[in-house]
């Protein structure tokens, strides 16, 4: 039985209880991060901690704990799920609420302490060097039907999950968003990328879309690997006709797409500019 973390204290996930009157339950209100580890080394645990402080910022929530807290739980909880995951490929979620008050009211109430719950959970292996070894994903399309404030990571995640099973429902792996212009956004769990003429691209941030830590891992790493890349907007069609299509996130890394709408990208394989970034995201990801 995995070994979760509620309000100071670690205990069975089968035990970890809220209130209904919790406004992470009512309300969607609340902020999370997913930090994988691999061997119990995080990857972009600075990168996961500036986000959550910005998002929690960002709703008027105190944050509860420094970064060293965070760390020393984030290190627990990987210790203590261990021996339930022993592949060591351990994802960490922390979910912070704005807490529980004793009504139903849309204002933030006043003096209330923030619910926060951590668990583990296992997650794939890095993704291999080799092309040829590697899952390729097919992903459906669609336009953007969410709020306009996609750049906090919050958990009201309904927009996103609609979106995610569209491609459900399609038999595919995931979803990529357009906004009403017909630029490419991310997708309901992931950035994008895509690649033309060995150049890698990528929608530059903004309200549309989440400031990914594997995004911004994979950007530098790209540049220490020379590998050029540009962070711009890019259309439909730039996406259908592109040489790759790339996935980032947290539990996939850097994950290729040969498929989207049913349509072939590139030759319908995965291409050689992915190879070569996912070398260069392993070489750094454990440095970021």
């Amino acid at each position: 039985m995995t070994i979760a973390f509620l309000n100071g204290d670690f205990l069975p996930l089968s035990e970890a209880k809220i209130s209904p009157m919790d406004r992470g339950f009512l309300f969607g209100d609340g902020i999370y991060e997913v930090i994988p580890t691999y061997q119990a080394k995080p990857v972009g645990m600075k990168g996961h901690m500036a986000r959550l402080k910005s998002g929690l910022s960002a709703i008027s929530i105190t944050n509860p704990y420094d970064e060293t807290q965070w760390r020393d739980i984030l290190a627990t909880l990987v210790e203590k799920n261990s021996p339930y995951i022993p592949s060591g490929n351990i994802g960490i979620y922390f979910h912070v609420s704005r807490g529980t008050d004793s009504k139903r009211f849309h204002a933030f109430p006043d003096n209330i302490a923030p619910t926060v719950f951590g668990f583990a959970f296992e997650i794939a292996p890095a993704q291999p060097l080799n092309k040829h070894d590697v899952k390729a994903f097919k992903v459906a399309l669609e336009e953007d039907k969410r709020w306009q404030r996609c750049h906090i990571k919050s958990t009201s995640l309904l927009g996103n999950v609609l979106h995610f099973q569209t491609g459900v429902e399609q038999g595919v792996n995931e979803t990529i968003l357009h906004n009403s212009a017909g630029e490419i956004t991310e997708a309901s769990s992931c950035n994008v990328f895509i690649v033309k003429n060995n150049v890698v691209y990528t929608p530059p941030l903004d309200n549309q879309l989440l400031p990914g830590i594997t995004r911004s891992i994979a950007l530098e790493a790209f540049t220490r690997a020379s590998i050029e890349v540009e962070e711009s907007r890019f259309s439909i069609d730039d996406l259908l006709n592109a040489d790759e299509v790339w996935l980032s996130s947290s539990s996939k890394e850097i994950a290729p797409v040969v498929e989207v709408n049913g349509m072939a990208i590139g030759d319908g394989n995965v291409g050689d500019m992915w190879q070569k970034a996912i070398k260069a995201y392993h070489d750094y990801k454990f440095i970021a």
